[in-house]
């Protein structure tokens, strides 16, 4: 038996397909040559904060929008294999990753698998086990204040050995509640093209 979320995007993907049109003949590239590393949190659309239709550009989303080891992988196959010349590092405010650190999650997935909870005093499990330890030897790339994480990943991608530098990185916070994105100009200067 299908959940109802299944239902929901099965249909939703059949009212898409229908009017496909011509987006199959898409080329691999990006049409307009860049890359967003940003965050999962679903109250961001980068395709509508940046101005982006199908075929415009790669967009590598996981929490936090964090400059991971995957992350810049994504980004040196956007640039060495698809052609893209800028990209954009975009945090935002009200990030989840700035609910917890590294401890508070370790001990959160030893006390239980199961989905935790957060109030006024921070996070809570159901510590209906069983759980694990192996969350306490994760680095989950919380973020502290936006700002830095920003300039911190911006310096990351650039100090890749595998990142050319003539890509110019720019430093974004994205407004939740205006829908602005922010420049963070310690970072698009850390990410300057060389």
């Amino acid at each position: 038996m299908m959940s109802k979320i299944v239902e929901e995007v099965l249909s939703a993907n059949a009212a898409y397909a229908a009017d496909f049109g011509d987006k199959g003949e898409l080329p691999l590239p990006p049409a307009r040559s860049f890359a967003i590393l940003t965050c999962m949190d679903a109250r961001l659309d980068p395709a509508k904060y940046a101005g982006l239709a199908e075929g415009d550009a790669h967009v590598i989303r996981n929490a936090g929008g964090r400059a991971s080891e995957d992350a810049i992988r994504s980004l040196v196959i956007s640039y060495k294999l698809l052609g893209t010349k800028e990209w954009f590092v975009i945090h935002h405010t009200g990030c989840g990753m700035l609910t917890f650190n590294n401890e508070v999650m370790g001990k959160l997935l030893e006390s239980s698998l199961k989905t935790a909870s957060i109030d006024a005093s921070g996070w809570h499990d159901s510590g209906d086990g069983p759980g694990t330890y192996e969350g306490k030897f994760v680095q989950w790339l919380t973020i502290s204040d936006p700002e830095q994480s920003v300039t911190e990943d911006v310096k990351r991608i650039r100090g890749s050995s595998m990142v050319p530098a003539e890509i110019p990185i720019y430093g974004y916070i994205y407004d939740c509640k205006s829908g602005k994105l922010l420049e963070v100009p310690s970072a698009t200067e850390a990410g300057k093209a060389n």
